[in-house]
């Protein structure tokens, strides 16, 4: 028997109303260089699992700064932000041998 598919959340629908309003009125601005920022926090080997260059690994391991990345460009003035999760994907992790 296959599940039926999950509805978004009143939560959900709220900002996907508003981002299609922002949109229909004016530039949203999204944020930059994602990696670079990252990088930028000077992550650890440990923290990437030893998995360097691996940025979406540290969505687990050091999610903290992740959150620091995306405060510092909604602190400038972005409307939304990326997840991070760029390289999230079977032949990008694949190069790391956990593309599971």
């Amino acid at each position: 028997m296959a599940s039926s598919p999950p509805f978004p959340s009143a939560d959900s629908r709220t900002r996907v109303s508003a981002l299609r309003e922002a949109l229909a009125s004016r530039v949203v601005v999204a944020d930059g260089a994602m990696g670079t920022m990252l990088q930028a926090q000077d992550p650890t080997l440990e923290d990437f699992q030893q998995l360097e260059g691996c940025n979406e690994i540290l969505n687990l391991t050091r999610p903290d700064i992740v959150r620091s990345v995306h405060e510092a460009y909604f602190a400038v003035g972005v409307d939304c932000v990326e997840t991070n999760t760029f390289g999230a994907n079977h032949s990008a992790l694949g190069e790391y041998d956990i593309p599971e």
